[in-house]
């Protein structure tokens, strides 16, 4: 009887586990909730209108909206994961202050103001341009040390050749408030040195020589052994230390659009409503979208803004190295600046060779490596090596027309700059007759002119494809607007001087200058050359809206070789026949001649 018993209650047992099984699951469905809503994340500790206040009492933040009146002042400020973040408008000059607010501690994490909203190049973000190492205080001081020693006159310290190394060192000055984000203060700077290179540049050209010259320093073989240790220093500080900011990033995207037979204008990765196939960014920003030909890209919507010959020129690293679409470390952009660095410095040393010899020669190839900022623009990856290239390389062939002509064509086609060179080029050696040769300038302008624009013929309708370059490239330029010259700081409306009359009036002076270097002097030495070229490089970055560091390396090879080259008797004007092209130096080193 008790064994039945006990086995009656094992049986019932095993039958009503699957029921009180089921009878347990709602019980546990049920409370879920409950615990959802314990762990809902707490409330923000500030109230919206004291983070407001903590972020418009903040020093740099109220002595910026002080500049405005506080009747026009609108805010906006929104809380998500413990941080508040603050925006400022105020009238005509929209948005005029952002930044962010710590819930927990009160602190404000970040503020910018002016230019720096818009702008994130404004903001001093360590690094932005040119990777860490160059950038570093030590490092770029290393090289305006070897610069300033290898080419300055120790023996006469208050030398003219030392004050012009000085000029060119001096953009340093305003580089480092850059990098701090003083943009205000960085800007105003950089014009110092331009107008003193530019005076020194127009006086080189009118006297025929610049009074810098002097007895040598350093034997030839130390300078040479400094420049080939140098050079192959940028190119592992490139390989190891450098970053490509999107000016590079559009070559090698403007040249996988022409490896897939399309224009670069008007066929760029943008963002708009497409696909996002990526992450987002510290600020929220999804670059990677699928582009309509269907492959995932990181977007550059401006990046075709420059010239059709900023983009052939990526080609060969694009045939190299590929480009997986996305914004990443860009092997191709990094072989081609060093390619683009290597050719300038191989062109100046011929330059050098061919005008004072050895010495020379060697001296402008040191020049080259040791000047910081040429360096800058090799670890920042971008075009801004292009432009010089192709003057450094005409200007070694200067008693040939064609490659004169070829020459401005090519450069002015990168970044537009040097087509004002295209009269001053053609009128040398002499402005007055040889109408062959200025025929074959014009000819050789045009032919590399066709070349260069043959792209558009890769588009469906190659009048569309003009039209879009025109609007994407100097229409855009031309009204474009940056903080980056003194010319365009009305736009804050925060009681900075309005200066567009006086660039206006600039401009025209400029190309009045252009035309007019055709005819003056009517004969012209290849130093007079050399100068006048600077001079008006020069004068477009002083007349430029948006200005920067980047574009030294466009007038730095012309205008220390007007510095350093052995001085030259000023060239009457006189046109002998036959013509034949004057010589640089009385005694040149090395005999080495321009014929």
């Amino acid at each position: 009887m008790g064994r039945a018993l006990a086995l009656a209650s094992v049986v019932a047992a095993v039958l009503a586990a699957p029921a009180l099984a089921t009878d347990r699951s709602p019980t546990t469905t049920t409370q879920a909730p409950d615990i959802q809503t314990n762990l809902q994340p707490p409330a923000p500790r500030l109230e919206k209108a004291q983070a407001t206040r903590i972020f418009l009492t903040y020093g740099k933040v109220a002595s910026w909206l002080g500049r405005y009146p506080r009747k026009d002042r609108v805010t906006e400020t929104t809380y998500k994961d413990g941080t508040w973040t603050v925006k400022v408008w105020s009238g005509a000059a929209g948005e005029v202050a952002t930044g962010r607010v710590d819930d927990h501690s009160g602190a404000v994490l970040v503020a910018y103001t002016g230019p720096q909203v818009a702008w994130k190049m404004a903001r001093g973000v360590p690094g932005a341009f040119g990777g860490t190492e160059i950038n570093k205080v030590g490092l770029w001081l290393a090289f305006c040390v070897l610069f300033f020693l290898g080419l300055a006159d120790l023996r006469r310290p208050l030398s003219m050749r030392n004050l012009d190394l000085i000029a060119l060192l001096s953009f340093s000055v305003s580089l480092w408030y850059f990098n701090k984000g003083h943009i205000f203060t960085s800007v105003p700077l950089a014009y110092p040195p331009l107008v003193y290179l530019l005076i020194r540049m127009v006086w080189s050209a009118w006297r025929g020589r610049l009074s810098t010259t002097s007895a040598p320093v350093w034997p030839v073989w130390v300078l040479a052994v400094a420049t080939v240790f140098t050079a192959g220093f940028r190119v592992g500080l490139n390989a190891s230390s450098s970053n490509v900011i999107d000016v590079g990033y559009s070559g090698v995207i403007g040249a996988d659009r022409i490896a897939h037979g399309q224009s670069p204008y008007g066929n760029f990765p943008t963002e708009g409503t497409l696909k996002a196939c990526g992450p987002a960014d510290a600020d929220g920003e999804i670059r990677d979208r699928v582009q309509t030909n269907g492959r995932c890209e990181s977007a550059n919507p401006q990046g075709d803004t420059y010239g059709p010959v900023a983009y052939e020129a990526y080609l060969p690293g694009y045939l190299i190295k590929g480009w997986s679409g996305k914004w990443d470390d860009l092997p191709a952009a990094h072989v081609s600046s060093v390619l683009f660095d290597l050719l300038c410095l191989a062109g100046i040393a011929l330059v050098g060779l061919r005008f004072g010899g050895q010495r020379l020669a060697v001296t402008l190839a040191f020049a080259w490596v040791a000047y910081p900022f040429t360096q800058y623009v090799s670890n920042s990856n971008t075009n801004d090596a292009l432009p010089p290239l192709f003057l450094i390389w005409g200007f070694w062939l200067v008693t040939s027309p064609w490659a004169r002509g070829a020459a401005v064509a090519l450069s002015g086609w990168t970044k537009f700059a040097s087509l004002l060179l295209a009269p001053l080029w053609a009128s040398y050696p002499d402005a007055v007759g040889h109408v062959r040769s200025k025929l074959a300038f014009v000819a050789a302008f045009l032919a590399a002119t066709l070349a260069a624009f043959s792209i558009l013929l890769l588009e469906p309708s190659p009048v569309h494809a003009a039209h879009e370059f025109w609007t994407r490239t100097l229409g855009w330029q031309i009204g474009r607007e940056s903080p980056f010259s003194l010319w365009d700081w009305r736009q804050y409306h925060a009681g900075l001087p309005d200066l567009h009359v006086l660039q206006r009036v600039l401009e025209i002076a400029l190309v009045v200058g252009a035309i007019a270097t055709y005819f003056v002097p009517r004969r012209k030495s290849p130093l007079q050359l050399a100068a006048l070229t600077a001079a008006l490089l020069i004068g477009f970055e002083i007349v430029l809206t948006h200005w920067f560091y980047l574009y030294l390396p466009w007038f730095f090879p012309f205008a220390v070789f007007a510095m350093l080259a052995p001085a030259a008797a000023r060239v009457r004007a006189k046109a002998p026949e036959p013509v034949q092209a004057p010589q640089l130096a009385e005694r040149p080193v090395g005999g080495v001649q321009a014929s």
